[in-house]
């Protein structure tokens, strides 16, 4: 197999562990077509997971099964990354492009009223698309988000530059460990992560930091859950400046918890965290 079908196969593989009936879905926008995973009942309140940068829908197989006991979950690949999603239309110049092709997946799949949860990159994109539509949403859920609140770390930048720059699947692991501490415990997770180094993206958008006055201004209920052992960003830092930025928010720091393992590595914690928040 070529490396794309290599991917493809691993992303199935991933997929296909999911432990609820799931369909998917390809849903037409400006931007290009974008893959949704749908499962949970048809009249359970709706969740739009959005997954970090190079991770893909698949990543939340350790918590769909706790958020569709009572709620519609879709799960995205977003436009611009790896995945299913195709992005074969109008270009990708920033956040705006980016709450627009949200916009446009809301509209399609009828989701006004939804929660909005989002990991890292997601958690980015998920954030902008609350002070962009805040009518829109329900709950906003940020789990270890990037430059949101306090600026990246020069190291962890430093360390990722050669994934980055040269993939392979022996750097994507290295800096997988470097940062969590361990390999996946999951196989399946682990050859999926091995198949992203050769995985295509056509463009992931530079994260700006909102500005403080427009996060002071946010009215969507949110909570943010950080990683204890994140090396993503200062996390005592990050964690003061989202209660500082959002007066309203509920902070938490997940004990034992690293930045790229979080939602799939003994997730019992959060996923108690999600669905007492969204209920």
């Amino acid at each position: 197999m070529d490396d794309e079908a290599v991917f493809f196969a691993a992303y199935d593989a991933v997929l296909r562990q999911w432990p609820v009936e799931v369909h998917s879905v390809d849903v037409p926008s400006p931007y290009g077509s974008t893959r949704v995973h749908v499962c949970g009942p048809e009249d359970g309140a709706p969740v739009v997971l959005l997954p970090g940068g190079g991770s893909t829908s698949v990543v939340w197989f350790a918590n769909v099964k706790a958020l569709a006991s009572a709620h519609r979950v879709y799960a995205v690949d977003l436009m611009g990354d790896i995945g299913r999603s195709v992005h074969d239309g109008a270009s990708l110049r920033g956040a705006g492009d980016l709450v627009a092709w949200l916009d446009a997946l809301f509209d399609e799949l009828d989701l006004d009223g939804a929660h909005l949860c989002g990991h890292s990159y997601g958690a980015w994109i998920a954030l902008n698309y609350a002070l962009h539509a805040p009518h829109r949403l329900g709950r906003l859920a940020l789990l270890d988000p990037t430059n949101c609140f306090a600026g990246m770390s020069p190291r962890y930048l430093m360390h990722g530059l050669p994934v980055l720059l040269k993939p392979t699947a022996e750097r994507v692991r290295a800096f997988h460990r470097w940062e969590t501490g361990r390999a996946p415990e999951d196989p399946v997770w682990r050859a999926f992560l091995d198949s992203t180094a050769t995985a295509r993206r056509s463009k992931v958008v530079a994260m700006r930091r909102p500005r403080a006055q427009q996060l002071r201004a946010c009215t969507v209920p949110a909570l943010v859950v950080l990683a204890e052992h994140s090396r993503v960003h200062d996390v005592p830092r990050t964690a003061a400046a989202a209660r500082r930025l959002l007066p309203r928010a509920s902070v938490v720091t997940l004990p034992d918890a690293s930045h790229h393992s979080l939602p799939t590595e003994r997730p019992a914690e959060l996923n108690r965290l999600l669905a007492e928040f969204l209920a």
